[in-house]
């Protein structure tokens, strides 16, 4: 996994709005975290997870589907057992973005 960290002095609605939209790719990782300054989103097409906290912004690019579903498991699993709760993956009204998930086995993980 190529992981590339940096601040972006912003809030997560950025990354709502124009940097990790559906039209790019993106579904949004809904968590018990989430908040202004926390959000995590997700690329099934480009393989990457998006993780902003505080202006923290961690963008993370698996070699393959493998290592993305297992990231994708992973961060499902760590917020349930740190208490947080895992609530799924939002495809944000995209159709392409939700057979895409399916294609990969995540559909359980979709709401």
């Amino acid at each position: 996994m190529k992981t590339i960290r940096d601040f972006q002095d912003a809030d997560r609605y950025l990354y709502d709005f124009k940097v990790c939209t559906p039209k790019k790719g993106f579904a949004q990782v809904d968590t018990g975290q989430d908040a202004w300054y926390f959000g995590t989103w997700a690329n099934p097409f480009k393989l990457q997870i998006v993780s902003y906290a505080e202006g923290d912004v961690t963008l993370q690019t698996a070699e393959s589907v493998e290592e993305f579903v297992r990231a994708i498991l992973s961060l499902r699993d760590w917020n349930e057992q740190s208490g947080h709760g895992f609530k799924g993956i939002d495809p944000m009204g995209s159709e392409k973005i939700e057979a895409r998930f399916k294609e990969i086995g995540l559909v359980e993980l979709l709401h």
